[in-house]
């Protein structure tokens, strides 16, 4: 069975941790192609996600650098309710952006 979501219901909710704790928003999206179609792969969590929408540009700019936020892979959040997007696991088995 094949979930779609829109993405505009997911972009800046923030994503809670298994212990009710907020995690931080869903700020970026990675995808990755599977036949003719493009599917999600990874979800950018927190101020690294913003800064990978916006650009390289603004991060040298600011001078951020690596492990502000989280990436998520798709696997790893329980969208069953867009607006209330909830880890699958322990935040300590995402990767840093």
């Amino acid at each position: 069975m094949t979930k779609h979501v829109r993405l505009d219901r997911l972009l800046g909710r923030v994503v809670v941790a298994a212990n009710n704790q907020p995690l931080g928003r869903i700020e970026e999206f990675r995808v990755e192609p599977r036949g003719s179609e493009w599917v999600i792969a990874q979800f950018v969590i927190g101020p690294a996600g913003l800064v990978e929408r916006l650009g390289i540009g603004v991060k040298l700019v600011l001078g951020l650098k690596r492990g502000r936020g989280f990436v998520a892979r798709w696997d790893q959040l329980d969208l069953t309710d867009p607006d209330r997007p909830r880890l699958t696991c322990a935040v300590d088995q995402l990767s840093r952006a």
